[in-house]
C-alpha cells in the first residue's frame, strides 16, 4: 500500500502540515537571510529529479553574493544555518509540486547524472528528498561512493514506511548535531568527477 501511492499521499498530507506548522520558523529565517545576506532570500537551483527530469530547488541562501570562493563566501550565520538543516525547508514547496518527496536521495546537479554509473543511476528511479540514506549516514561527510551506494540500495528497494520514518529520525539527528554539513577543505562537498570509487 505505501509503496503504491500511499508515499506520495503521505508527502501530500505531511508536507502540507508542516509547511503549516513551520511557516512562522520560515519567516524567521528569511528575515534573517535578508538581515545579513540581502535579497533574495531563497536559492534557486536546477537539480536532476525523478528520471533525471530537470526541477528547480528551493533553498534559504547561505552564501553572500559576490566574488570569491564558496568557503569564502559562506560565513559563521551561512554555515550554521546550513549545520541546522533548515535551509533546506523551502523544499516542502517542491514536495508539494510533486519535484521531491520527504524521503529519498538529494538531489544532485543536472551535470552529475552522465557521470553515473548505471549502478549509480538508479537514483533516479525515485523523487529526490529532503531526508533521505545519504544524509542520515552522515551527510556530506561520507564519500560519493558510499553516498551513491545508500541510494542505489533506497530506489532498487520497495519503500516502506518503517523504513522511510528511520532515515527521517536519522536526518534529523544528523540536523540536530549539526555533523557532515561540510566535507573537509569544502563549502560542502568536492565536486563529484564519476566513476564508482570517488
Amino acid at each position: 500500500m505505501y509503496a503504491r501511492g500511499g508515499k506520495r499521499a503521505l508527502d501530500l498530507v505531511a508536507g502540507a502540515v508542516l509547511l503549516a506548522l513551520l511557516a512562522p520558523v520560515m519567516a524567521v529565517i528569511a528575515l534573517a537571510v535578508a538581515a545579513r545576506l540581502g535579497l533574495p532570500v531563497i536559492f534557486r537551483q536546477d537539480r536532476a529529479g525523478q528520471g533525471g527530469v530537470p526541477f528547480r530547488l528551493l533553498k534559504f541562501r547561505s552564501m553572500r553574493e559576490g566574488p570569491g570562493s564558496d568557503e569564502e563566501r559562506l560565513d559563521s550565520f551561512g554555515r550554521a544555518l546550513r549545520r541546522s538543516g533548515l535551509d533546506e525547508l523551502p523544499q516542502l514547496l517542491n514536495v508539494l509540486r510533486g519535484e521531491m518527496s520527504l524521503v529519498g536521495p538529494r538531489p544532485l546537479p543536472l551535470h552529475y547524472v552522465p557521470l553515473y554509473s548505471p549502478r549509480q543511476a538508479l537514483r533516479l528511479a525515485v523523487r529526490p528528498g529532503i531526508a533521505g540514506p545519504g544524509v542520515a549516514a552522515g551527510r556530506n561527510a561520507i564519500s560519493w561512493a558510499a553516498r551513491l551506494e545508500l541510494d542505489a540500495r533506497y530506489a532498487g528497494a520497495p519503500p516502506t514506511l518503517a523504513g522511510d520514518a528511520l532515515l527521517v529520525m536519522g536526518t534529523l539527528g544528523v540536523w540536530a548535531r549539526g555533523s557532515g554539513a561540510a566535507a573537509a577543505g569544502h563549502a560542502t562537498m568536492p565536486p563529484f568527477r564519476g566513476g564508482p570509487d570517488t
